[in-house]
């Protein structure tokens, strides 16, 4: 797929989140890259073998006090090859990017994996 439609898919996941949670998306980038780096692996615990689709790297905002200002934004990458590789249809694609930035945007509000999988949304 090209990048370009790839970034398309990605904004309309974001542009599908409702208020109020689209008005808490300040000081956050959305990256697209092409795969994860052996930096982003060592951020997210995994090893060489295992699939990386989307990362999140910053503060949630349910640890954000009165001291939490002047910082570099939060950061959510997205990646594209690993998330072409899981899908065989164009319906799969557009439902796995979806559920990837959401997924990464749950963390940036505070939920973590495990509390992901016991709601079914992992």
């Amino acid at each position: 797929m090209q990048r370009g439609r790839f970034q398309k898919l990605v904004r309309r996941a974001l542009n599908e989140i409702p208020p109020p949670y689209s008005d808490w998306l300040d000081n956050i980038d959305i990256l697209i890259e092409r795969r994860p780096t052996a930096r982003h692996r060592r951020e997210a615990g995994l090893g060489p073998e295992e699939t990386l689709l989307g990362l999140y790297e910053g503060v949630p905002q349910t640890e954000r006090d009165s001291g939490y200002g002047m910082v570099l934004p939060d950061r959510i990458t997205i990646f594209q090859e690993p998330i072409q590789r899981e899908c065989s249809s164009e319906a799969e694609l557009v439902e796995e990017v979806r559920d990837t930035v959401l997924h990464e945007l749950a963390h940036h509000f505070g939920i973590d994996d495990d509390e992901l999988e016991r709601l079914g949304l992992d």
